[in-house]
């Protein structure tokens, strides 16, 4: 007999993600590595927040922010990040560079960036997920 040894927490500072089908962050026995979701710029519904892509940007790392002291940890604890941008240029890889080392200084985490023609919903223009360990 198997038992389920998933933590899931949707920490109630962000939209309730249940009716678009994923959770948050899932953290998964024995070492309870946290597995943050994608985290977009979204409204209190999960609804796309309008904005340029430096603005979605910044409300994206809050969104995975807020995931991550969901689960009692911080950037300092991402190991892994993904990140997707629709129409991917120059342009955007330095908005994104300079987002990244505001909050990560020079302990970059390991990332890969996708370019992609669109995201679930219209107007989303980036979204980012990630991996983190516990101390």
């Amino acid at each position: 007999m198997t038992s389920d040894r998933r933590t899931i927490t949707n920490p109630p500072a962000l939209h309730d993600p249940m009716p678009f089908g994923y959770s948050h962050a899932v953290s998964a026995a024995p070492g309870e590595t946290p597995y943050i979701g994608g985290q977009y710029a979204s409204d209190a519904t999960g609804g796309p927040v309008p904005g340029d892509f430096a603005t979605q940007v910044d409300l994206a790392f809050d969104r995975l922010r807020s995931a991550l002291e969901g689960v009692g940890l911080g950037y300092e604890h991402v190991v892994r990040l993904g990140t997707f941008v629709v129409d991917h240029d120059l342009g955007k890889l330095e908005t994104l560079g300079k987002a990244l080392h505001a909050r990560f200084g020079d302990r970059l985490p390991a990332h890969t960036l996708s370019g992609v023609a669109s995201l679930t919903l219209p107007g989303m223009l980036f979204e980012v997920d990630a991996v983190a360990v516990r101390p």
